[in-house]
């Protein structure tokens, strides 16, 4: 881990760049980086399309484990809510959910069997809701909001081709805020669909270019990443309040930690994770 002297600003706070992060031992390969999440041990998942597929850090960076070789093809996408850490294998059309030792819990999708405009076509991103429900970004060869339950019962599905409100051109991520309303990076439609958790229209927010991925805090500010690259901090009506560039390549993913801590995943040129640590004086 490398801390430079680089320091950014988002909304009221300030910081530090760290790049590349995480110790990752000699005999595991790190390459193709995706995604990257945090889950309520802080524990940090390095997902990438290589093998081992997930790598996993305590929160200081030490290497803890890796798994997934041979479960996880084709890696997009991921997402923690508790312990539980669910992963979008893209070209194998499945959404799984496992714990964090890598132990397999929940399939969603049936593995090689795609579906044009119903689950799944290539999915990109999945999120849990507050009450355990699972939304799915069906994005690449869908244009598809799949709401599910806990259990992985498909509930309800919205969304077509195409630039009108609640229509999409690559769903790429999506997040679940805590009040409910679900939040969708309309990729290349250059803005942001808000929706509630049953997929009903509410707004959309624009000024971004080819948004990449969403994380919410626990105070409900939302961060997006767009391929500028910049990170942009909306409020959680909408309202830009700060905006950095604090990579060099596109952040395909980001996610925080309880400290306040950013981590972005940069692909495919430096293939790192990025930590944006937060400065205690700001």
């Amino acid at each position: 881990m490398a801390k430079t002297e680089l320091v950014v600003a988002i909304g009221i706070h300030l910081y530090e760049v760290e790049r590349p992060w995480g110790e990752v031992p000699g005999y595991v390969q790190v390459s193709s980086v995706s995604d990257v999440a945090v889950d309520s041990q802080d524990r940090v998942y390095l997902l990438q399309r290589s093998n081992p597929p997930v790598v996993v850090f305590d929160s200081a960076g030490k290497y803890l484990r890796s798994w997934g070789s041979g479960l996880i093809h084709d890696p997009h996408g991921i997402s923690c809510y508790g312990d539980s850490v669910f992963l979008v294998d893209r070209d194998s059309h499945l959404v799984q959910q496992y714990d964090w030792q890598g132990n397999l819990k929940l399939t969603i999708g049936e593995r090689h069997r795609p579906k044009f405009q119903a689950p799944l076509n290539a999915p990109t991103d999945v999120a849990v809701s507050p009450n355990g429900d699972i939304y799915v970004a069906d994005g690449y060869g869908n244009s598809m909001i799949h709401w599910y339950s806990p259990e992985g019962t498909l509930r309800a599905s919205w969304g077509k081709p195409g630039k009108e409100a609640g229509e999409f051109t690559t769903p790429h991520a999506v997040r679940v805020h805590p009040d409910g309303r679900v939040i969708v990076a309309d990729r290349e439609n250059d803005r942001v669909q808000v929706f509630t958790p049953e997929g009903t229209y509410l707004t959309e927010w624009r000024d971004f270019y080819h948004p990449m991925d969403i994380y919410i805090d626990k105070d409900g500010m939302i961060y997006i990443s767009d391929q500028i690259p910049r990170i942009s901090l909306l409020s959680p009506d909408g309202v830009l309040v700060g905006r950095c560039r604090p990579c060099l390549y596109t952040p395909h993913g980001i996610y925080g930690n309880s400290r306040g801590d950013l981590f972005l995943a940069e692909p495919p040129t430096v293939d790192r994770i990025t930590r944006l640590a937060r400065c205690t004086q700001s």
